[in-house]
């Protein structure tokens, strides 16, 4: 894996760039939270804010995978970013000028939420073009390592911005780390052919049409997208808006304390991505199954015993269970899918995550009114566990596969 990141330039600036605007985004992530949090004291308008990161993903997704497989990725990547740069910059000027309302969170975070609707299916789309085959799964993990592990560092640089400078210069962090993205990008050297034809609104539509209809022909596709719908739904509002929450009810520094917890969450999905490679080099459904049975094990952990010792330890395991399962993921649609139908693949992946954040927040936003955050969380952990387990056992053909896998590259 390591060789990978030695002889591959195009992987090293491709991993530096992603992981770098990766780190931007969780520190702004957490801003817009708490940001909307200290404005309005309200659990339904902190939760109002998360809606809009996940709303434009369901107006824009599969348009954004169709412009990804139209357009040359590295320059649609390299645009996005530079835009993204005026719009989180507003937010900071906004506030020193005391015109910052609740309602420009909403719009800022609703905008930025639909760049990604295209930035993201390319940027996913592009890694297939710099590697091969048989160093996919080393890269995807790198890839992951990177972006989703790099919060490792997020509660160092959260606690120091919230004590030196402030909340608002997480956009400020932001900023910065889309900028560094696009030089990385300029570094990136590849050769990207664009199938010719039309390119129209009715054609547009039509590719979308035409996916759809290919993917209820895939029976492996269709249960991946399936199980990821439910798993999604049951997590999100849990782990983005109720943790915070009922970490409010336990401590009177629960900024500091998330920030924290999702360092501790990011150091383990650090190891488990660096040690999975190793373990499974051909991924299947199961394996899908078999990282969200440990994820709903973490969730149902801490929501049951409920106090701070016990919520580190339950967002460990989620950290072991939850990147195992996203690799998986993209496995799959890496291996499965035509390269000509990458982008739309991933644009329909977030589609179908967005759409399950949506209605988990918007659900779980209005239950909370009537259920502890406890129950729900509960709640949630055990029907993730429970409904992936299930799928496992009824799932034997994946179970030997799987079982081989790690039996030849634990024995190599």
């Amino acid at each position: 894996m390591y060789r990978l990141l030695k002889q591959n330039q195009n992987i090293r600036y491709y991993l530096l760039g992603g992981g770098v605007s990766r780190l931007g985004d969780v520190l702004s992530g957490m801003a817009f939270l708490f940001i909307a949090h200290d404005l309005t004291n309200s659990s339904i308008h902190t939760t109002g804010v998360a809606i809009a990161e996940t709303l434009p993903y369901l107006m824009f997704g599969l348009v954004g995978g169709v412009i990804a497989d139209w357009l040359p990725r590295k320059k649609l990547l390299i645009y996005l970013d530079l835009l993204r740069v005026p719009l989180i910059i507003s937010v900071v000027v906004m506030y020193y000028t005391n015109s910052l309302q609740y309602i420009h969170l909403l719009v800022i975070s609703f905008v930025i939420q639909t760049i990604g609707c295209f930035f993201n299916p390319a940027h996913r789309a592009l890694l297939p073009l710099l590697t091969s085959e048989r160093y996919r799964t080393a890269a995807n993990s790198l890839n992951d390592t990177l972006t989703r592990g790099i919060t490792v560092l997020s509660p160092l640089i959260t606690v120091w911005l919230l004590h030196s400078f402030g909340t608002i210069h997480f956009f400020t962090v932001d900023a910065l780390t889309y900028a560094i993205s696009v030089i990385c990008l300029l570094k990136v050297q590849v050769s990207e052919d664009k199938p010719a034809g039309e390119k129209s609104i009715k054609k547009l539509f039509s590719d979308i049409a035409d996916f759809a209809l290919w993917i209820y022909k895939q029976t492996t596709i269709k249960q991946l997208f399936i199980l990821t719908f439910f798993t999604v739904f049951f997590n999100t509002w849990v782990w983005e808006v109720g943790l915070l929450l009922a970490l409010a009810e336990i401590a009177n520094n629960e900024e500091e304390i998330y920030s924290i917890l999702q360092g501790v969450f990011g150091t383990v999905v650090i190891g488990t991505n660096l040690i999975i490679p190793y373990l499974i080099k051909r991924m299947t459904l199961s394996t899908y199954l078999l990282g969200a049975c440990i994820w709903g094990t973490g969730i149902t952990y801490y929501g049951t015993l409920y106090d701070m010792e016990h919520f580190f330890i339950g967002c460990a395991i989620v950290g072991i269970g939850l990147p195992i399962a996203g690799l998986a993921r993209v496995y799959l649609l890496q291996s499965l899918v035509p390269a000509e139908k990458l982008g739309k693949a991933f644009s329909f992946n977030a589609v179908l995550l967005y759409f399950a954040n949506t209605i988990s927040l918007g659900l779980f936003g209005i239950l909370v009114t009537f259920l502890s955050i406890r129950t729900l969380i509960i709640c949630s952990g055990s029907i993730i566990l429970l409904l992936s387990f299930t799928v496992l056992v009824m799932n034997p053909a994946g179970k030997t596969k799987l079982g081989r896998s790690l039996s030849i590259n634990l024995f190599k």
